[in-house]
């Protein structure tokens, strides 16, 4: 038996590729949210108003989040500015076009922009301040935590309206 080098993991699939997972694996949950809406004869806008806690992001605003910190990314990493999205939704049709058009941002980057840029540093504004990053550090330990707990808090939304919905959904349904 030969052995072989270990796989890596680079700065682009742990960043863009997987936040356009995610976002597809969220237009899923939207979809199975939308359709047992209807199924069940319930006013869509009860389940995109509906939140987990009264000082909680409603359904929409979790979405908004997800696909504003997912386009936002790529371009923190290397230094341009992002689009801004005018957070207007008020549909799941409006939802799954803000999706797609965070995910044909997502698709502007090839591996060869981000990879590489692990250790570049920049500031970001949030709250009033400026947040210093590493690329890697803003990437992991900011952007992908956060896109998890939106896409969760989403799922959870659903899930606590009464959709069925399982672990594969929250993959998307690949499982």
């Amino acid at each position: 038996m030969t052995e072989t080098s270990q796989p890596t993991l680079s700065l682009y699939s742990a960043s863009v590729a997987n936040l356009d997972r995610q976002l597809s694996n969220l237009e899923h949950i939207l979809k199975l949210g939308e359709a047992n809406a209807l199924e069940r004869k319930i006013e869509p806008s009860i389940f995109l108003n509906a939140r987990l806690a009264p000082d909680m992001a409603n359904l929409i605003r979790q979405v908004q989040i997800a696909c504003s910190m997912s386009k936002n990314c790529p371009h923190r990493l290397v230094g341009s500015t992002p689009p801004v999205y005018e957070d207007t939704e008020e549909s799941f049709s409006d939802l799954y076009a803000l999706i797609a058009k965070a995910r044909a941002e997502l698709a502007t980057f090839k591996r060869e922009d981000i990879d590489g840029k692990e250790g570049r540093a920049f500031s970001v504004p949030m709250g009033g301040k400026k947040m210093d990053f590493v690329g890697i550090e803003y990437a992991s330990g900011f952007v992908l935590p956060n896109v998890f707990f939106q896409v969760t808090t989403a799922y959870n939304i659903l899930r606590h309206n009464g959709v069925p919905l399982g672990k594969r959904d929250f993959f998307g349904g690949t499982l």
